[in-house]
């Protein structure tokens, strides 16, 4: 498993700077002004007297793209080789077509455009809900936790739910909690075996629980605003978070846990075929994996000398370790969980629209 900071105290620490050091604001589109300079794009918000300025974020650029729309690959080349007409194209669209924006800012940075609706659901507050949660679950141990500029993630494993799959080879039940402060996804809470051989960790999609950033509308207001605390919320943001720690209480769960050792005994009968290169190459195509992830995971798959779709699933999960974004890592272990329950079909992967989906929906492309 793709380890992050070392403790959850240093997790806590670090949410504590991100909440004193951001600001996330409510503005009328009218009141922004976009401008681009040696590569880098700027954005002003005028609130009141003050003008407030940002450098844009490649997730922010995305999700400003997507709203205004136009094709981020035109939007790329924009930004590339006529920056003055990218400036031109978010100005005018932003004052032609006029709307209410939160703009979510930290250190310096606009991290996300988003919608007025969007709920404020804080990675300070999940942890404050979650982490005693966790504490009281017996034989329970935050293994790995990490913030990236999109979400922050949790992963837990309880030691004293175990089995093994075949004699020698244990692993231990688990799960793994994610937030997204910049709209890439709800609360999620995944279930998440761990295998203690190779310390590699795998994401299920069955079973996994979401809870969604929607919030009531704000007041209507021509000017930009700034946001300070939920207070308003309050009752209502209690309300989620005790259905968060429900859910997060009965992770663990024993009968799915065995459901999904027995996939994995049975994924140890079922052959990817003579070619290990040609499976790999398969894999890489359909997920759209990069030349050092397809690289990774055959040299595991090669080392380990198990070509049956369980060696597949443990060559792609310990490639996560060798990954250094955590976002991405954690995209690979969810990888290990769709090709153990999706399966491979004489050394051809699914074409079924479920599985395309699933992919979609759950390992984005590599940058």
């Amino acid at each position: 498993m793709k380890t992050g900071k070392k403790d959850v105290e240093e997790l806590y620490l670090e949410l504590e700077r991100e909440r004193a050091a951001r600001q996330d604001f409510i503005a009328d589109t009218r009141s922004l002004t976009v401008s681009t300079k040696a590569g880098v794009t700027s954005v002003e918000v005028a609130i009141k007297d003050d003008i407030m300025q940002y450098q844009v974020s490649d997730l922010a650029h995305r999700q400003i793209a997507d709203r205004l729309q136009i094709p981020y690959k035109y939007y790329e080349r924009m930004l590339r080789e006529y920056p003055k007409l990218l400036d031109d194209n978010i100005n005018g669209w932003l004052y032609k077509n006029p709307e209410r924006r939160m703009l979510r800012t930290l250190d310096g940075r606009l991290r996300a455009f988003l919608s007025a609706r969007y709920r404020r659901l804080d990675n300070l507050e999940l942890a404050d809900h979650i982490l005693p949660v966790i504490k009281e679950m017996k034989g329970c141990e935050v293994v790995s936790c990490e913030i990236t500029a999109t979400h922050m993630y949790l992963k837990i494993i309880n030691k004293t739910m175990k089995t093994e799959v075949v004699p020698g080879d244990v692993v231990q039940a688990g799960f793994v909690l994610s937030n997204s402060e910049v709209g890439l996804g709800a609360v999620k809470v995944e279930p998440l075996i761990y295998r203690l051989v190779c310390k590699n960790g795998m994401i299920c999609k069955d079973y996994a629980h979401k809870k969604y950033h929607t919030g009531r509308q704000v007041e209507d207001t021509d000017n930009a605003y700034e946001l300070y605390s939920d207070a308003t919320l309050a009752a209502d943001d209690k309300a989620y978070f005790l259905k968060v720690q429900d859910i997060v209480s009965v992770a663990v769960d024993e009968s799915k846990f065995l459901l999904t050792v027995d996939k994995m005994r049975l994924a140890r009968e079922d052959a990817t075929g003579e070619n290990p290169i040609q499976t790999v190459e398969l894999l890489g195509d359909k997920y759209l994996l990069t030349k050092n992830e397809r690289a990774s995971i055959l040299r595991h798959f090669a080392l380990n000398h198990d070509f049956s779709r369980y060696g597949l699933v443990n060559a792609v999960t310990r490639s996560a370790q060798d990954n250094p974004d955590y976002n991405r890592a954690t995209d690979l272990e969810r990888l290990g969980g769709i090709i153990l329950i999706d399966g491979l079909v004489s050394n051809k992967l699914s074409r079924s629209a479920d599985l395309h989906k699933a992919a979609e929906k759950t390992l984005p492309a590599a940058a």
